[in-house]
Order: structure tokens, then C-alpha cells, then sequence
């Protein structure tokens, strides 16, 4: 098993595996082989856990940044779902991320092992297991070149307003997918935030003063405050979409049996 996940991992090196980040910096640098080795017995743990259940979707969390000083865990959410059965199956990961240095983004598959090798803050990830009735929905998403774009808007805002479609980040993806999975009728965004809404979903608020939004909206591509209803911008409230809420939300909902946290 270590050998197949070191083969993808290299592989996906080749393949420019900077090029596109969830909320990390652009730089270039090789990973050394400490991260790579980390990386690996991560993905490597990661799928023997999910191998040992009986789960065909799962969404998945990492800490890629250390969000401590906002009181928020995990920074970026994917789906993962599962090819093959037993313990030699294998899980793509399906998530959104933003090209590196600039405002857009696109939906990426990977392998679990590349999960892993963005540089994260701390080698942690926590699975949420959907209800076998909504992992059933969501395969048939994951599985579909049109419908797994359906929920998707290019324009990247690392801080997109929760109940906006003028933006969207990566953990809005995820869970505007979900919502559209779920409830069959949703077709566009619009319709996905009234569901989530209506079903009770409570945003992330930070708090961010103007000097910080100041400095965000000169110096990165990829941060926006012009979606946010000035009301609450000029309060310093900026609501948007963190892991921790969706994790939550999704649990108080009825919509998961299980949640779990892997870890070196």
C-alpha cells in the first residue's frame, strides 16, 4: 500500500502540484521529504480508517492553516468517495481550489495521498460519514462531469458571503453540493443557500477590523469584501463558510452517522 500511495504522490509532483492551493501561499518550494513522508503515512492512515467501514462517501476536513486567533479548526473540506471494495480500495478526493495568485478556481480529483501534501499546518483530518441514503445522492454528483460542476462559480473569494453568489470558496462548494444532493429539485445556487437556510445553517462570523480588510482586499487576489452587506462589513462581521460550521451543521441535521478525527 505505501508503495501505490509513493507512485501517486510522485506522479502528482510531475504535475505541477502547486499550481492550485486552498487558502496557502503560492511558493514553489519542493516539499522535503519529511512533509512527503508525512504526507504518505497520513493518506496511508487516513484510508485504512475509511477501509475498515463500510462508507462509499465521506467529507473530509484538514487543517491547512492555523485558524486559531478566528477560534475555527479545520480550514479545508472535500469529498472523498470510494473506488473498488476491501482493504485495497481507493478514495478521490473531489474539492475545489483556487488558482494560485489569482481570483478563480476550478474542481479538482485527486488521490488521498495529494490530500496530504499541501503544506498543511498540522497533519489532522476529521471524516464526517454521511447517512447511506445521502452517500448514495452525493456518488451520483461525484460521479457526473456535469452535475459535480452544477454548484460551482470560478470567481474565488477566500471570504465570500455566505448568502451570496457572487463569489464562492471552497467550503461553500462543498456544501452548496451537498444541499443540491440532498434536496434533488435545488438547480443553481440560489436555491441551494435557500435550503441551507431554511434548514438552519449557521455561518463562521469573524471578526475583521477595517485595516485588516483593508490589507486583504490590496494584497490578495483571492479575498473580497463587496459581496458582504455593508451593515454588517462596517460592524466587522464577516460571515462565510468554515469546516467547523459544516461539520456541525451537518450533525445537529440528522444528516451523518459518524465523525472521526486521524491524526499522526
Amino acid at each position: 500500500m505505501y508503495k501505490r500511495y509513493l507512485l501517486a504522490l510522485l506522479s502528482c509532483l510531475a504535475l505541477n502540484a502547486g499550481a492550485a492551493r486552498a487558502g496557502q501561499t503560492c511558493e514553489q518550494n519542493p516539499p522535503s521529504a519529511e512533509m512527503v513522508g508525512k504526507g504518505i503515512a497520513m493518506a496511508v492512515k487516513t484510508v485504512g480508517q475509511l477501509n475498515a467501514g463500510d462508507a462509499q462517501v465521506v467529507i473530509i476536513g484538514r487543517v491547512g492553516q492555523d485558524l486559531r486567533k478566528y477560534k475555527q479548526h479545520y480550514s479545508h473540506l472535500g469529498f472523498a468517495y470510494r473506488q473498488g471494495t476491501g482493504k485495497e480500495a481507493a478514495w478521490t478526493i473531489v474539492h475545489k481550489l483556487n488558482e494560485c495568485g489569482t481570483a478563480l478556481s476550478n474542481i479538482y480529483e485527486q488521490g488521498m495521498g495529494q490530500f496530504f501534501l499541501d503544506d498543511p499546518f498540522r497533519f489532522e483530518t476529521a471524516v464526517l460519514v454521511p447517512t447511506p441514503e445521502l452517500q448514495q445522492k452525493l456518488l451520483r454528483v461525484l460521479t457526473d462531469p456535469k452535475r459535480v460542476l452544477a454548484e460551482h462559480t470560478p470567481d474565488y473569494n477566500m471570504l465570500a458571503y455566505v448568502w451570496n453568489t457572487r463569489y464562492q470558496q471552497s467550503n461553500q462548494w462543498v456544501l452548496e453540493t451537498m444541499a443540491m444532493a440532498q434536496e434533488t429539485s435545488i438547480v443553481n445556487r440560489e436555491q441551494a443557500q435557500a435550503w441551507l437556510k431554511f434548514k438552519g445553517y449557521q455561518p463562521t462570523v469573524l471578526q475583521l477590523g477595517p485595516m485588516t480588510r483593508l490589507g486583504g482586499r490590496m494584497f490578495k487576489a483571492n479575498i473580497a469584501f463587496d459581496d458582504h452587506p455593508n451593515e454588517k462589513r462596517f460592524s466587522d462581521r464577516i460571515e462565510t463558510i468554515g469546516a467547523d460550521s459544516v461539520f456541525d451543521f451537518m450533525q445537529k441535521a440528522g444528516m451523518s452517522t459518524d465523525y472521526f478525527v486521524v491524526s499522526l
